[in-house]
Formats: structure tokens, sequence, C-alpha cells
């Protein structure tokens, strides 16, 4: 019998696994398809997902695979210079879905991560002390939890009987990766010309020799049925007046904008994380993010949970930090596509939108939802806890991620006087006379979050909520 059986192989259960995995874990990964996707639906990472590599040591080698871009002009496409931002990172790492999961599949492969491709689940029961997962073939594996990490049209969840409320597609958008038989610049100077009357809309260069095109579909369509080249040709030449001799399709796909939030995280010894849990449209790139930081909140938890030194209710804060902030990433997407709207009222709110980010502190707000640098769980009280810090460097010349890279606590304190004993393997006590925090003494939860700093009560009582009993 595994420890946890992870359901999908995208990049939200790979690294959820990858986490499991540095706690040791007996973790497994199963995935449906037999190989790795080649569409590439996201194509970059913002400051938040690059600081959580960077809790885990591998952020350069994401790094040097991508390109930073400016984070102006990701809330509705405002353009606005970027604002000052709390973070070793402060820009959009460009770099394609793929590339993310490749480099996040490499580093599970370092770990020892058991990835078995090709095994769609088809059943799913539970009783007191595991989880059965029936597979395609017959086979029947065990665990004490399930993860579903299998996309928005999840089969766990459904299995499940889980409600997933919120608003059906009402649009629908057509995705490709090809090769043109006209000049760069000329594609360029159509593209111009239509985004006038049609923002959703766009054919350029995708990085890697060919093009990249997205355009609006002719009404909204079984999204299980993949769309076909010709289909995708022919509404770019209904839109633009030319399909720019488009041909050698690499890949295809559809999207829309369908909104759903899951009604509960966690069912049992079952829980859900990235799309399985929320879809939205992918205005700002916050969906493969979103992901990324779920898993990162819910593997040590469930890793504590396992180890059997989780203290009561730790597991089933995951659902009530999670929720939220996708909630909150909903109604971004939400609004957003009203702002790109050309009609006279919704132009106005754009203006007006344009007009107060100009103000301090409204565009920062506004970047630091996409970027999710202003999620802050609601710990209690109204110090520090529950906000994520930022990899500040140390008065010994490390900086503080650099002390974090094996998933656990870390207790920095200034005093010298405070004590971690006890926690020993769950919690680093590091004493370093810098204030690069702003404060005597800070507690991290492994993901980088604070459960307590100096004045906030006693720090026995917050050890033994977030680490167990000494």
């Amino acid at each position: 019998m595994y420890d946890v059986i992870v359901v999908g192989a995208g990049p939200t259960g790979v690294w959820l696994a990858t986490e499991l995995a540095l706690h040791g874990v007996d973790a497994v990964v199963l995935e449906r398809d037999a190989e790795p996707t080649r569409v590439v639906r996201a194509l970059g990472l913002h400051a938040r997902s690059i600081e959580v590599l960077a809790l885990r040591g591998i952020a350069d080698r994401f790094l040097d695979a991508g390109q930073t871009y400016p984070v102006g002009g990701h809330f509705a496409g405002i353009q606005k210079p970027a604002p000052e931002l709390d973070t070793t990172y402060p820009y959009v790492l460009g770099l394609r879905q793929t590339e993310v999961e490749r480099l996040l599949l490499e580093h599970a492969a370092e770990r020892g991560v058991e990835i078995r491709r090709g095994q769609p689940v088809v059943g799913l029961d539970q009783d007191d002390e595991a989880v059965t997962v029936e597979l395609a073939g017959g086979e029947r594996l065990r665990a004490r939890y399930v993860v579903a990490c299998d996309g928005g049209r999840s089969t766990v969840r459904k299995l499940l009987g889980l409600g997933f409320p919120g608003e059906p597609a009402s649009n629908e958008w057509l995705l490709a990766e090809f090769d043109v038989d006209v000049p760069a610049e000329e594609v360029a100077a159509v593209v111009a010309e239509v985004r006038k009357t049609n923002l959703g809309f766009g054919v350029g260069p995708s990085g890697t020799g060919t093009f990249r095109g997205v355009v609006p579909a002719e009404g909204v369509s079984d999204r299980a049925a993949p769309p076909t080249f010709e289909e995708f040709t022919g509404r770019v030449r209904a839109v633009a007046g030319t399909d720019f001799g488009a041909h050698s399709p690499r890949w295809l796909s559809r999207f829309g904008d369908a909104t759903r939030l899951v009604e509960r995280y966690r069912a049992g010894r079952v829980l859900l994380a990235g799309d399985a849990a929320h879809v939205h449209p992918p205005l700002g790139g916050q969906g493969l993010n979103l992901g990324l930081q779920d898993a990162f909140n819910l593997g040590w938890k469930l890793a504590a949970e396992v180890a059997g030194w989780a203290p009561e209710g730790l597991l089933d804060t995951y659902e009530a930090e999670r929720r939220p902030v996708a909630g909150d990433v909903l109604d971004s997407t939400r609004a957003q596509p009203e702002l790109l709207r050309l009609e006279p009222g919704p132009l106005a709110v754009r203006r007006l939108l344009s007009e107060l980010m100009d103000l301090p502190g409204v565009a920062r707000h506004l970047v630091e939802k996409v970027t999710a640098l202003g999620v802050r769980y609601d710990l209690g009280g109204d110090d520090l806890r529950g906000r994520r810090v930022s990899d500040v460097r140390l008065g010994s010349g490390r900086r503080l991620y650099e002390l974090m890279h094996q998933g656990r606590g870390l207790l920095l304190d200034q005093t010298g006087r405070l004590t971690a004993e006890g926690w020993e393997g769950r919690v680093d006590h590091v004493v370093d006379t810098s204030d690069g925090l702003g404060v005597d003494a800070v507690l991290l939860r492994p993901d980088g979050h604070v459960a307590w700093s100096s004045g906030a009560g006693d720090l026995g009582e917050h050890l033994a909520r977030w680490f167990g009993g000494a």
C-alpha cells in the first residue's frame, strides 16, 4: 500500500509528489496519457511561483531556461510601469508550460518519484483506513490518501460526486502552434489591425521558430472533441481575412471561459488541487501558478499527516487557506474580461481604472493579486502571521530561502534566547543578528509563510499548533 496516490502528472501533481518525496512519503503518480503533453497553455511563471521553487533550491534551473519580462500590463492588459515589489523576482518568467513540466519531471526523477503513465483511473472507493483506486486495466491500488490533480474535467472529482458550481463557458478559443508562409512583419501588421476590434485574437512567434495563434471559436463546442487544423485556419481567415499560409501544426487545443470552484477541497481521504479544484479563464496567466502553489501548501501538511506528527486540524487548513485564494483568482479573472470589451461602458471603466492605477499602491495591489505576492492566510492577529516572507539576505551573508531547502519549519532568531527544543527534525533554529525581517524573531512554516513573530503570543503554542507536540 502506498502512502499517497497522486492522480495527474501535470505540473501540480508532479510538484506535489516531489514535495511528498522530500519528506520521505511513499507516493506514486498515475497519469492517463502515455506521454507528456505537447500543448502549451501557460507561458510563464509569476514571482510567487519562482519563490516557491527557490524555497526548494531549484529556481535557477527555471530562470536559466526562461526570459524575464516586466510585470506591468498583466491586469487586463493595462500598461503601467512595473511597481516596486517585495521580492527577489520582480518580473514574469517567460517559460513555456512544456519546459516547466520538463524541469519539474527532472527534479521529480532526482527525488525518486514514481510516475506511471497510460494509467487512467476509472473507480475509487474509500474506507476509514485507506482509498482504493481502480485502473482501466482492472488493477487496484491502495493508499492512505489520494490527491486529485487531474485537471478541470477531473475523473476523481466526478467519482466523488463533488459539486463544481460556477459559470459554464460562454466563449471558446482555438489555440495552435504552426508554421506560416509570410514574413513575421506582415503577420504583426495584420494582427495589430485586427486587435483594434477583437482583443481575443493573436498570432505571433512562439519563441521556438514557429508561430502560436489564438482565435475565437464559432460558438461553444463539446470540449472533449479536439479541434482540427482546418477548423483553426478557417476561423483565422474569418477573423483576419487571411490565414497567413499557416501549415504544419505542432499541436491544437481549445479552451473556454468556464469559471468554477469545487464545493470542498477534501472528501475523507481524498483531496483536490490545481484545475481539479478550480477552473477559470487564462487572463493574467494564473492557472498553472495557482496549482503549483496549491501543491506547495498541501505537500508538507499531508506529509506531516502521513508521518504521524500533524497536529489536529492541520490538513484541514489546506482548504481553509487555499480555497479563498482560488476564489479571489476567479473574481479577478471574471473582472478582467469586462475590461477588455469594446463597448462604451467597459471602455469608460477601463479608462477610470487606468487613472486609479497611477495612484500610489493601486498598481502594486493589482500586480500582487496576479502574482500571488499579496496572499496572506488568515491565521489570526494583525501582525506578520500568514504573510509570505521575501528572500532577504541574512547577517551571515546567506539568503533566507537557502535555510529552507529541506522543507522544514524555521525559527529565525535575532536574540539567541529562544529554543525549538523538542521539535528537532520538524523545525530548524537559526540565530542570526541581521534585521532583514524587521522583528526579533519569526517562526516560518515550510511554505515560507509566517506562523508566529515576536510579540504575537507564546512561541511554544504556535510551534505545537503547526508542528505537533514536542
